[in-house]
């Protein structure tokens, strides 16, 4: 495998600015065992778990709500950072357009709560 090949600049608000969907969530690169993820979105996300990853939030644009079953809804804001540990029930909304990085395993799992 060629090293250099994953040598690539990103351009977080470039890649944000190209999204016209209301949800649209993915991978823009991966390190060792971990991934960064971009999420632009207006909505709710649906009730989940990651039963086997910490997932850390860091928002860009916008107002990110993270609502949990057991505990008070945290709000972020612009350079706000937040991580919901492996296991905890949670789900994420936006009233308005949100942009949003997320580092998380890249193998990680999601549960989807009835």
């Amino acid at each position: 495998m060629d090293n250099l090949s994953s040598l690539q600049r990103f351009n977080i608000d470039e890649l944000a600015a190209q999204v016209t969907e209301q949800y649209q969530n993915f991978v823009v690169n991966e390190v060792n065992d971990s991934c960064l993820r971009l999420a632009v979105f207006t909505g709710e996300y649906p009730w989940h778990r990651h039963p086997d990853a910490d997932e850390l939030f860091m928002v860009l644009e916008g107002e990110l709500f993270i609502d949990f079953e057991e505990r008070e809804t945290v709000a972020l804001r612009p350079h706000d950072i937040f991580t919901v540990p492996a296991g905890v029930i949670h789900r994420t909304r936006a009233e308005q357009r949100t942009v949003n990085l997320c580092f998380e395993r890249a193998a990680a799992t999601t549960e989807f709560i009835s």
